[in-house]
């Protein structure tokens, strides 16, 4: 039997990019108010991200009895931010059931994207790293003086300032922050978990800066080595993880 091709679709494979939400607690009070901590001053952080949710870090201990999840009132919590829950993966049978009940398809096969391998030590130069994760929008370019109050977001990519970023304004980028001039505020690069991002000041005296979502609050202050200095920070993996290394560029 002859089967005519369709003229009207066609159907292939595709990839999706997908953000993950690997869940923690079954606290949706909780969770609400640290999402709101996290993302409630950036409203456009997300933009309708498609999202999978990961139960895999509530089981372990709740094995024999596996917490019950509301997975109506959590895919209303996450559509509040902005993302479009799709999938479930790395639940018990009842809470996968649950999860279909709500509308959720099985990701299973899902894979969450790996840090990159550390240096072997901290002070041990990272070997070059091929750019998989460069922004394939150009650099956001600011070049008035960012003054407090005020917040700049370069969503899928990095973002150059040219002028000064006052004390209690906020830059913020999925990819690297470049700053010539003094940096004074708050520098959050990486912010969708790029651990390759790094912050470039030309005058370093922040009083937060996060990469990938580690942080270092005024609270620590900076080493006086850079304090006003031109200065580059990265993601360096020590024995206690992940941690924030300044190095003076002159």
């Amino acid at each position: 039997m002859t089967v005519a091709t369709p003229h009207t679709f066609e159907i292939k494979s595709a990839n999706f990019p997908l953000v993950a939400l690997l869940l923690k607690s079954t606290d949706l009070a909780a969770l609400a108010r640290e999402m709101a901590q996290r993302f409630g001053d950036i409203p456009d952080f997300f933009d309708q991200d498609a999202l999978v949710i990961d139960l895999s870090p509530l089981q372990g201990a709740e094995a024999a009895a596996p917490a019950h999840i509301d997975f109506a009132a959590l895919n209303a919590l996450l559509g509040s931010f902005r993302l479009v829950p799709v999938a479930v993966k790395g639940g018990s049978p009842a809470q996968m059931a649950a999860a279909r009940q709500a509308g959720l398809v099985s990701g299973n096969d899902a894979h969450l994207l790996t840090p990159r391998p550390a240096p072997a030590s901290p002070d041990q130069p990272a070997e070059p790293v091929p750019q998989v994760h460069s922004a394939p929008l150009g650099a956001l370019v600011v070049d008035k003086p960012l003054r407090s109050g005020q917040q700049v977001y370069a969503r899928g990519r990095d973002l150059v300032v040219l002028a000064m970023v006052n004390a209690g304004a906020e830059v913020i980028a999925d990819g690297h922050i470049h700053v010539y001039a003094p940096l004074r505020g708050r520098a959050i690069a990486g912010a969708r978990g790029n651990t390759e991002a790094r912050i470039f000041a030309l005058a370093l005296e922040a009083e937060l800066l996060s990469i990938a979502g580690i942080y270092r609050t005024s609270e620590n202050p900076l080493p006086p080595e850079v304090v006003g200095h031109a200065t580059q920070v990265r993601l360096v993996e020590g024995p206690d993880g992940e941690r924030l290394v300044m190095t003076p560029m002159l």
